[in-house]
């Protein structure tokens, strides 16, 4: 398995550690529910360093993202980050992005850990363009620090002015004494926060130097357990559950981050899907019955047909109940549908409801 610059220290944090898309990653620390309120109410700090990134130089580089990427990068001004997809040849999903527009007129684009190599692969394979591509994946430290507190507990570590970065903007700086750190206001939490992207040589003095000046805020590392369920709880698609390469992206919602006006791989595909209408559609949903969905159950109506799937569930341990995301055949899609989830044999009632759960 793959390491982080900062596997030891969860190892001797007394973390139980998994293999997480090859990585060898902490899935909690204390407990998954205990480390879920801290971030949902407080603070705490992820180490998502196993996430990919790569970065795109010179003039060829926006034609590039423009062909492979869904959203519109011309829109992106420097500064500001967007999220995206890439779709495949037919339609499908080769991974979810972020795209960054750093201040020197370079991109940097952040793949999911498991789709490292097979992403660097799309972005070379589709380079017409000869864009100067850089895969600085395995040089960069990405620490998350998430939660309402996430300000003020990072505050005295830089002279960057955080409360002054918007939502999906970043600035680059000096914090915790290194160079060069770009932080920005984004995550995977729905929690509000920050991401910081810097050399890994830097990682575990960082990582203390944050530990230490977020303990009058009660900021406690997190595992990716309590990631999972935070990032449920908002409604947001994990990639191999929600999404994949035979997905619909317009069937996952992600319409929003397709641009039909510019022209980018299965453009086609998916504009003539948006014309003929859908047939099934990803959508959130609450248990009426008590019970926890789980990925994979099926999804009935009343007299216990098939009608669909669920792709991520789990019980809400802000509100209490069995919450999940599941593809439906379009008719059950609707607000308030009634639908039934088939746990062991037993089909327990659930009701379709907008996204986010919180």
């Amino acid at each position: 398995m793959k390491t982080t610059a900062l596997t030891d220290t969860h190892v001797a944090l007394g973390a139980k550690m998994v293999d997480f898309a090859g990585f060898y990653m902490p899935v909690r620390y204390t407990s998954d529910l205990d480390e879920h309120h801290c971030v949902r109410n407080g603070v705490g700090m992820f180490d998502v360093s196993h996430m990919g990134e790569f970065i795109l130089k010179g003039e060829q580089a926006l034609p590039l993202l423009q062909k492979i990427v869904s959203n519109d990068i011309s829109k992106l001004e420097k500064g500001q980050a967007m999220y995206g997809y890439l779709p495949n040849e037919q339609g499908g999903i080769v991974d979810d992005l972020l795209v960054y527009a750093l201040e020197d007129g370079n991109y940097m684009c952040v793949v999911n850990a498991g789709n490292i190599d097979k992403d660097w692969n799309w972005f070379n394979q589709h380079n017409t363009e000869n864009a100067e591509l850089h895969n600085i994946s395995e040089n960069v430290a990405l620490l998350a620090i998430q939660g309402p507190k996430a300000a003020a507990a990072l505050q005295s570590l830089t002279d960057i002015d955080l409360s002054s970065i918007p939502y999906y903007r970043f600035k680059r700086g000096v914090f915790a004494g290194v160079e060069n750190v770009i932080v920005s206001n984004t995550g995977y939490t729905g929690a509000g926060g920050f991401e910081l992207y810097f050399h890994k040589s830097n990682a575990v003095a960082v990582w203390n130097k944050i530990i230490e000046a977020g303990k009058p805020y009660g900021l406690q590392p997190i595992g990716l357990g309590a990631r999972d369920t935070l990032r449920l709880e908002k409604g947001f698609c994990l990639y191999g559950n929600d999404i994949d390469d035979s997905t619909s992206p317009l069937e996952a919602g992600l319409g929003w981050v397709t641009k039909f006006n510019k022209d980018f791989i299965a453009k086609e595909i998916l504009q003539q899907q948006k014309t003929n209408g859908l047939s099934k559609k990803l959508v959130g949903f609450t248990m009426v019955d008590r019970g926890i969905p789980r990925g994979h159950y099926i999804i009935k109506d009343a007299q216990g047909n098939p009608i669909g799937q669920v792709t991520s569930g789990t019980q809400s341990p802000t509100l209490g109940i069995g919450i999940g995301l599941g593809y439906v055949n379009i008719e059950y899609s609707t607000i308030d549908a009634e639908i039934y989830i088939d746990i062991r044999s037993k089909l327990l009632k659930a009701k379709v409801v907008k996204l986010p759960f919180l």
